[in-house]
């Protein structure tokens, strides 16, 4: 335990202090006086705590260092613990000293209201609010339970590389860069390729880390820098890993209710709806899911020549965008897999549906509440000349796929995989309005900092 080798307690563990003194360190949260008593709210990361100051207890030197204390000041502060039922956590501290490491002024970031610019400008300091505190908790236990889940089903974790040579789906929407004399290379929009390969000398692998992505998006789910964890598995079919993925998200969803119980509260997140996030999820085709959009007059907006919008039904070939997933999932109180899309919308390496050639083996899940897409996956092709042939296809450089194309050479097996993005299971699950309260410091097309 690290608080055994420090000299100082830790807010989250001060209901098994009762009855001792302690020391606390930590920063100002708020604080209020009135008459001999002044009241601090301190927080240190594991927690917040109030400390009352009673002037009869404490010299007047400590009960004025209480009255001049502002947000966000960083103190030392030392007292008893008792039971407060009222309180958060049920203990208050009983003041005896302060000290003062440093006190702050005009403190940018107050109790009152401020736009998302200002807060994005200022987000080194905005994670230091309530809301956005119980976010990254989250999304530490979303990543502790990915990596729990995977470890415990005989996954081993690959890391693939950040820098690629060629593109994984197409190369408009990636970062380039000059890679000194041997041209042009990637930040990588996916570990995928590299997992295929990691999976055949592993049998199943997982890798997560940043992936990026240069399409000129302003939507409420995009992001430039996100991550990813993407398992892939030697022998699995697609109906594998749809399993795999059901029990994947039940994993974490639930995870965070269990430990995340306090935080969830604190974003008012409706806890009854994650708990029923349990197997089996729906499952719907594509074909299946086009004809309900159509019954059920969801349209798409299509441009004409002129520039001018149309609404027609849904035709059947065109990928899902935001309006139909969220149509789609009104029906639903918990997640659903969407299969077999058409061979056509989707990526060079998903294999073809051996019964309809026109379709292909994938698959994406759908979270309701507006949750959109969180993963995406597919069995993929391993056949060497249907796989060089699409590569071919899609006008993508040959030579540097020849690697990728051994995997179908030497012992090519049936093998599927999937991606799921981090921060738009942490936007689902936590109720975030938007998916940059879901990072700690977003990349969006319109802004790289702080």
């Amino acid at each position: 335990m690290i608080s055994a080798y420090t000299s100082f307690q830790r807010i989250d563990r001060l209901p098994d202090a009762l009855g001792k003194e302690v020391t606390l360190n930590g920063w100002v949260y708020d604080t209020t006086g009135k008459g001999k008593l002044h009241f601090i709210k301190l927080r240190d990361g594991s927690g917040i705590v109030q400390c009352v100051v009673f002037k009869p207890n404490v010299s007047e030197e400590v009960f004025d260092t209480a009255r001049s204390l502002t947000q966000e000041s960083s103190v030392q502060i030392t007292g008893t613990v008792r039971a407060e039922e009222r309180a958060p956590g049920g203990v208050e501290i009983d003041v005896t000293n302060i000290t003062i490491w440093q006190l702050t002024s005009n403190y940018p970031i107050t109790p009152k209201e401020h736009g998302d610019a200002f807060l994005m400008e200022n987000r080194h300091l905005w994670l230091r609010s309530t809301r956005q505190h119980a976010i990254m908790r989250i999304r530490a236990t979303v990543v502790k339970a990915i990596r729990d889940f995977f470890d415990a089903n005989g996954f081993t974790l690959i890391d693939s590389p950040i820098l690629t040579p060629a593109a994984c789906e197409g190369t408009s929407t990636l970062f380039e860069t000059e890679y000194f004399d041997l041209g042009k290379a990637y930040l990588s929009q996916s570990g995928q390729l590299y997992a295929e390969a990691s999976a055949m000398a592993h049998g199943r692998v997982y890798t997560f880390g940043p992936t990026f992505r240069a399409e000129k998006s302003k939507t409420r789910r995009h992001l430039t820098e996100f991550w990813m964890v993407e398992p892939e598995m030697a022998f699995f079919t697609l109906e594998d890993t749809m399993d795999l993925a059901e029990d994947l998200v039940e994993y974490i969803v639930q995870s965070v209710v269990r430990h995340r119980y306090q935080e969830l509260s604190t974003l008012g997140r409706d806890i009854a709806k994650l708990e029923k996030i349990q197997r089996p999820f729906h499952r719907l085709s594509y074909s299946e899911a086009v004809e309900w959009l159509n019954k059920n007059n969801i349209k798409l907006n299509k441009k004409q020549p002129d520039g001018t919008e149309i609404q027609i039904d849904f035709p059947w070939g065109e990928d899902f965008g935001a309006p139909q997933e969220e149509a789609l999932m009104q029906q639903f109180d918990k997640p659903c897999i969407v299969h077999r899309y058409p061979a056509e919308v989707k990526a060079f390496y998903m294999k073809r549906d051996p019964h309809s050639p026109k379709l292909a083996l994938a698959m994406d899940m759908l979270a309701p509440e507006g949750g959109g897409e969180i993963i995406g996956g597919s069995q993929r092709e391993d056949d060497f000349d249907a796989l060089k042939a699409r590569i071919l296809e899609h006008h993508l450089p040959l030579e540097a796929f020849e690697w990728y194309l051994d995997l179908r050479r030497y012992g090519s097996v049936p093998h599927s995989g999937f991606g799921l993005g981090l921060e738009r299971t942490v936007k689902w699950i936590s109720g975030a309005e938007h998916i940059r309260e879901t990072i700690p410091y977003p990349r969006m097309i319109y802004r790289i900092q702080p």
